[in-house]
C-alpha cells in the first residue's frame, strides 16, 4: 500500500500539521518542527506536543508515515569549524524535537564542501556528524535526502550516499529519502522505463532497498542532468506522468511516506487523488 501526502503547514503550531494533511486526503505528511531558516527556535510547548500526538492518533497518522524535515541552514559537512559546530548542535536539537513528538525519522540534506575540501573528506565529515548526533539521541532514524548536485552540494549520486552509510556506526538508525526531481536533475533518467530500471538497479547496488525510508514526489522544471533543483507539479515537467505510473506499480515503495513538495499546493489534493487512482487501477 502506498502512503501519499505532502509537506504541510505548521502555522500556529505543529499540532495543525495532521489537520492540514487530512484536509487534502493525505495518508502521510511532512513538516518542519521549527523555523527552517533560523539556527535556533523556541522549545515546543508540552500542550502543543500533546495536541500533535492526539491529532495524529485521532486521524490515523502513524510515525512510520510522518517525515519531519530539518533546517535548511544545517551543513553537516561544513569545512568551517564554527558553522560545523552550529550545524551539529542544530541537527541534534532537530532529533530531540522528533523524540518529543514521538516521531521516528528526520529527513535532512547531507551537506556541502563549499569547494574548500575534497568530496571524500566532506562525506566522511558528514558521517562523523551523524554518528555524533545518533550517539546523543534515541529512537529517531536519520534519513539522508539525495540532492540535485547544485553548487557544492553532495549526496547527488547513490554512491556518495552509500559512502556516508558505510561510515555510520548504528545502521539501524540511518535511511534514505529519494527526491525524484533531485534524482532526475542529478542525471538519473526516471522518465523512461529503461532509465527507471537503471536508476533503481544502481540504488540497490550502491545503497540497498533496505535503507529506502521515504520519497519526495516531484516533477522537474529542468531536464535530466541539469543539476538544477526546480520542482514542478506532477505531470507538468520534464519527468512526466509515465514515471509516476511506474512508481505506483512498484511494490518496493510500499509502506513508506511518499511526500509531495510540488510548487502549487492548491493542486496537492488533486495530485494525491490522481496518484491513488493509479494504485486502484493496478488492483483491478
Amino acid at each position: 500500500m502506498k502512503y501519499i501526502g505532502a509537506h504541510v503547514s505548521v502555522e500556529s503550531g505543529v499540532s495543525n500539521a495532521p489537520l492540514n494533511a487530512a484536509k487534502i486526503g493525505a495518508k502521510a505528511f511532512a513538516l518542519f518542527t521549527r523555523n527552517p531558516s533560523r539556527w535556533t527556535s523556541p522549545a515546543i510547548k508540552e500542550k502543543e506536543i500533546a495536541a500533535f500526538k492526539e491529532n495524529c492518533e485521532r486521524l490515523g497518522y502513524s510515525p512510520d508515515h510522518i517525515l519531519p524535515h530539518d533546517s535548511y541552514l544545517i551543513n553537516l559537512g561544513s569545512p568551517d569549524a564554527e558553522k560545523l559546530e552550529k550545524s551539529r548542535t542544530a541537527f541534534l536539537d532537530e532529533l530531540h524535537r522528533c523524540e518529543q513528538l514521538g516521531l521516528t525519522m528526520l529527513n535532512f540534506h547531507p551537506g556541502s564542501h563549499l569547494k574548500l575540501i575534497d568530496t571524500e573528506a566532506c562525506l566522511d565529515l558528514i558521517a562523523e556528524s551523524i554518528n555524533m548526533a545518533l550517539e546523543k539521541s534515541s529512537g529517531v532514524k536519520a534519513v539522508i535526502e539525495n540532492t540535485a548536485g547544485q553548487g557544492s552540494n553532495l549526496g547527488f549520486t547513490f554512491s556518495q550516499i552509500g559512502h556516508i552509510i558505510s561510515k555510520i556506526d548504528d545502521k539501524s538508525r540511518i535511511g534514505v529519502c529519494v527526491d525524484t526531481c533531485h534524482a532526475f536533475a542529478a542525471g538519473y533518467d526516471l522518465a523512461t522505463a529503461a532509465g527507471y530500471k537503471t536508476a533503481w538497479d544502481e540504488f540497490e547496488r550502491e545503497i540497498g532497498f533496505g535503507y529506502l525510508s521515504a520519497m519526495h514526489l516531484n516533477d522537474s522544471k529542468k531536464g535530466v542532468g541539469s543539476k538544477v533543483d526546480r520542482h514542478e507539479s506532477i505531470g507538468s515537467g520534464a519527468i512526466g506522468k509515465d514515471f509516476f505510473k511506474m512508481l505506483m506499480k512498484d511494490s518496493r515503495m510500499d509502506n513508506i511516506p511518499l511526500i509531495l513538495e510540488t510548487p502549487n499546493m492548491e493542486l496537492w489534493q488533486q495530485e494525491i487523488e490522481w496518484l491513488y487512482s493509479l494504485e486502484s487501477e493496478q488492483s483491478e
